[in-house]
């Protein structure tokens, strides 16, 4: 892969084959849902983008070609939004994951209109909390024991991110809403 700058756009039905990809590229990718063939991953895709969907998923892209995703979960009744990410393994460690989670925050609190985001990761995965603090998530506490992942059970900590709070210093992505 490239030193492309990346972009974030809408997903699309044609990133299926990208979406089968990444959940092939780490095994732990299994934690974000059950993608092991093309038709799961168009399922998993369709399920995103169907119009009627409270998903607001976003596209991290480089070379043309989807390396991520950053996704907003809305609970529009509450003006809130579950905040979740992953990227492939070829992708990581640039950067890229932290800069489309603050834009997309930003976004989502902003134009969206949502007065706070949630996530929560697995304490296991440090650099998943690191992604959260880079784009202004506070952490808020861990949920004891909230998943059991092969047999054992893993602590989570939860974060969250208010309209209210400062934004953090960083540079946002380009972003393509078409």
């Amino acid at each position: 892969m490239s030193a492309a700058s990346p972009a974030l756009r809408r997903l699309r039905r044609a990133d299926a084959p990208a979406v089968l990809a990444a959940f092939r590229s780490d095994p732990d990718m299994v934690r974000q849902g059950d993608v092991s063939t093309l038709a799961e991953a168009e399922h998993y895709v369709s399920r995103l983008v169907d119009p009627d969907s409270p998903h607001e998923a976003w596209s991290i892209v480089a070379d043309d070609a989807m390396v991520g995703l950053v996704c907003v979960s809305v609970d529009d009744e509450n003006r809130s939004g579950w905040f979740w990410y992953w990227m492939t393994d070829t992708a990581r460690g640039r950067g890229w994951t932290a800069a489309a989670a603050a834009t997309i925050a930003k976004w989502a609190l902003t134009i969206r209109g949502l007065e706070r985001l949630e996530l929560g990761h697995r304490v296991d995965n440090p650099v998943s909390g690191a992604v959260a603090r880079r784009a202004g998530f506070v952490k808020e506490g861990t949920e004891r024991e909230k998943f059991l992942v092969s047999g054992r059970r893993i602590d989570v900590d939860a974060y969250g991110r208010l309209s209210s709070d400062p934004s953090p210093s960083f540079d946002p992505l380009p972003m393509s809403d078409g």
